[in-house]
C-alpha cells in the first residue's frame, strides 16, 4: 500500500465535524492539521466548492497527498507550517470556521520509515517536519534521565516511566539509539517479563506516544496556540479540535473553558472586578465520541473527541 492509498482513509468524526463547524456558503475556512485531506475534502463537498480553504500541515508529505486529494477543488492554499503558527503565516485572514485533528496521522503510523512505529524496525525519526527539529534518536540519546522519565510520565501515565528512562541512559551509553527496535529492547529491558504478559497492548506503545509528543513539541504551545486560533475567527466563527488521548484533551477543555469564563478573580468575590468578558460559547452536545458503527470501522478512532468554540 502506498502513500496515496493510506492517506485516503476516511477521517475520524467527519459529519460530526462538517456539523460542527456550521458551513456556509462562501465562507473561509482553515484546515489546521490536513494530513491527507479527508476533513478538507469533506468541507469542499459539503459547500460544492463554493468556498475558501487554507490547509496548514507541517509534512510535507501530507500536503502533497492532500494536493493531490484536493485538486478537484478550487479555492485552495496549502501552506506547509505548525497551526501553532498560523497567525505568522496567515496574517489578516479572519475565518468562519478551523479545524485542528491532533496527533499522528494514520498514514505516519503505517509508513514504518517516519520510525512512529513499534512494529517495525525503522530509523528512529518520529518529526513530523522532517524538515526541522531533532529526531527522536537524538533526543533519546541526548536528553537527561530525570526528564526523559518525566516525559514518559507526564505524556503518556507510564507507570514505569523511572526505570525505562534508567534503562535508556545505561542502554545508549554502550551504544547509542539508532531504531525504533532499540526502543522496543529499551523497553523490554525495563518492564518485568509478567508485567508484560499482563499488558493488552504493546509494552511500548506509551513510551512511542510519549516520545512522539516530546519531539514534535505537541503539547506545551498547545493552549497559546488555542487562543490565537480563536482570535482569527470571526464572530459566530467555530474552532473545532478533535484530540485522541486525555492529555491533549484536558488542555483542550481547559482552554475553552477558559474562553467561556477567563475571570481571574478570587472564587469569594461577590463581584467580578478583573473586567475580563467572555471570548466564546460552548455549543451544547461537545464533546462527542465515534459512534459504535465508525468505531468498528476503524478502531483507531475509538478515543477520538470533537470540541467545539464559537468566538463570541
Amino acid at each position: 500500500m502506498n502513500g496515496e492509498q493510506v492517506f485516503r482513509h476516511v477521517p475520524v468524526l467527519l459529519e460530526e465535524t462538517l456539523t460542527a463547524l456550521n458551513l456556509q456558503p462562501r465562507g473561509t475556512y482553515l484546515d489546521g492539521t490536513v494530513g491527507g485531506g479527508g476533513h478538507s475534502e469533506g468541507i469542499c463537498r459539503a459547500l460544492d466548492g463554493n468556498c475558501t480553504l487554507f490547509a496548514l500541515d507541517r509534512d510535507r508529505d501530507a500536503l502533497k497527498a492532500a494536493a493531490r486529494r484536493l485538486a478537484p477543488w478550487q479555492g485552495l492554499t496549502l501552506v506547509h507550517g505548525n497551526f501553532h503558527e498560523a497567525h505568522r503565516l496567515l496574517p489578516g485572514i479572519a475565518f468562519d470556521g478551523i479545524l485542528l485533528d491532533l496527533g499522528v496521522s494514520s498514514w505516519q503510523l503505517d509508513t514504518p520509515g517516519r520510525g512512529f512505529s513499534y512494529h517495525e524496525d525503522a530509523p528512529l525519526d518520529m518529526r513530523m517536519d522532517q524538515s526541522a527539529g531533532r529526531t527522536a534518536a537524538d533526543w533519546l540519546n541526548t536528553t537527561p534521565e530525570r526528564e526523559i522519565a518525566r516525559a514518559l510520565y507526564d505524556y503518556a501515565d507510564e507507570r514505569w516511566a523511572a526505570r525505562i528512562a534508567r534503562v535508556i541512559v545505561e542502554m545508549r551509553s554502550e551504544r547509542l539509539f539508532e531504531s525504533t527496535q532499540d526502543l522496543v529492547r529499551a523497553v523490554d529491558r525495563a518492564i518485568p517479563k509478567a508485567v508484560r504478559r499482563r499488558d493488552e497492548g504493546h509494552p511500548a506503545r506509551r513510551t512511542f506516544q510519549a516520545v512522539r509528543i516530546a519531539v514534535n513539541d505537541e503539547i506545551a504551545p498547545l493552549a497559546c496556540a488555542l487562543e490565537s486560533l480563536l482570535s482569527m475567527l470571526k464572530p459566530g466563527g467555530r474552532l473545532c479540535v478533535i484530540s485522541f488521548h486525555s492529555i491533549e484533551d484536558r488542555v483542550v477543555k481547559r482552554a475553552f473553558a477558559g474562553f467561556k469564563n477567563p475571570c481571574i478573580c478570587p472564587a469569594d468575590a461577590p463581584v467580578c472586578v478583573c473586567g475580563r468578558k467572555p471570548l466564546a460559547v460552548l455549543p451544547k452536545g461537545y464533546p462527542t465520541a465515534p459512534g459504535r458503527e465508525e468505531m468498528e470501522a476503524n478502531p483507531r478512532a475509538r478515543s477520538a473527541r470533537l470540541r467545539v468554540a464559537q468566538r463570541i
